[in-house]
């Protein structure tokens, strides 16, 4: 083929197959109709035939370009794929990408994470379940590349991205405890219950939210450790709603609370650390409660007003 290989021709008569049409073929491409008709010339050139033919009424492939095309359209979106795969490795969009979450990795995350695949194939996606007593750890010992935490998050070398999964919080008690028999519960009655919060090294404000006015109560460690004290009435525990039907169990009651602020989940990272592959996942996260899906579920137990704004909105 003399002259050399040209994939401005090559794409301007793909389009031109597809469209059948140069006015349109040369919108798609962003070149004059005269530009597409000099495009296709030049390669009807290099291979010595016509591949359209063109009256004043139509646009139609010849034979010989509709076997063309067929040969074509594959080689061209293989080479294409190859371009994409090299952009996105340079861009640090291949690869892996751990992804920590607390307690329970729910249909909500689980939409993101295949949104992300959908997306961005070339980056792989692993979660990681973290430790509920310690959020942030994860993210500054490097055991994770971005993380869905129960807000707040106030922590000068995090950040904060997109905001979701709002849900009421209720009381998880044992069903011998008298709060059990309640329809519902006021936040001022959490003060009559000895509540369970998150050990260290979680911070301080952070316990503090998950457990509002627990005093001397229990420390925890992990979700299933606090949801085994509850079950023995040593204590009682904040949950959000969904957690609570995901952990339901015969001998703990789930009692709806009244006056307390909805716990939230957040997406965040080490600031400086907003690789493509994170900005990547935390729009997915972002998009995955739209398309008239149902509303976000929170993944780990509840409690907390939000503290820092989110960078998206979340559903």
């Amino acid at each position: 083929m003399g002259g050399g290989l040209e994939v401005r021709e090559l794409e301007c008569f793909l389009v031109l197959a597809d469209e059948l049409h140069f006015g349109r073929t040369g919108e798609r491409l962003y070149v004059s109709q005269s530009r597409v008709s000099q495009l296709l010339a030049a390669l009807e050139r290099r291979l010595g035939t016509r591949l359209v033919e063109r009256t004043s009424r139509r646009v139609r492939l010849t034979p010989f370009g509709e076997a063309f095309l067929a040969e074509l359209r594959p080689s061209y979106d293989a080479l294409a794929d190859v371009v994409e795969r090299a952009r996105d490795r340079a861009r640090g969009l291949e690869g892996t990408l751990r992804i920590g979450f607390q307690g329970v990795a729910t249909a909500y995350l689980m939409r993101a994470v295949e949104e992300l695949r959908r997306r961005r194939p070339g980056i792989r996606p692993h979660l990681v379940e973290i430790a509920f007593c310690d959020p942030f750890g994860a993210l500054r010992r490097g055991d994770v590349d971005t993380a869905v935490v129960l807000l707040p998050v106030a922590e000068p070398d995090l950040e904060l991205g997109p905001v979701f999964s709002e849900q009421q919080q209720t009381l998880a008690v044992s069903v011998r405890h008298p709060y059990a028999r309640r329809e519902r519960l006021s936040a001022a009655e959490l003060t009559a219950a000895e509540l369970i919060a998150p050990a260290a090294p979680a911070p301080a404000y952070w316990r503090a939210a998950q457990a509002p006015g627990a005093a001397g109560g229990p420390a925890v460690a992990t979700l299933q450790e606090g949801l085994t004290l509850v079950a023995a009435d040593s204590g009682a525990m904040l949950l959000c709603r969904p957690t609570a039907d995901y952990h339901a169990r015969e001998d703990v009651a789930f009692v709806p609370v009244d006056g307390l602020p909805d716990s939230a989940l957040g997406v965040v990272w080490r600031r400086g650390g907003d690789t493509a592959a994170v900005r990547a996942f935390a729009g997915a996260v972002a998009g995955a409660g739209t398309a008239g899906r149902p509303a976000a579920t929170a993944s780990v137990r509840g409690g907390a007003p939000r503290s820092g704004s989110s960078r998206t909105p979340g559903p």
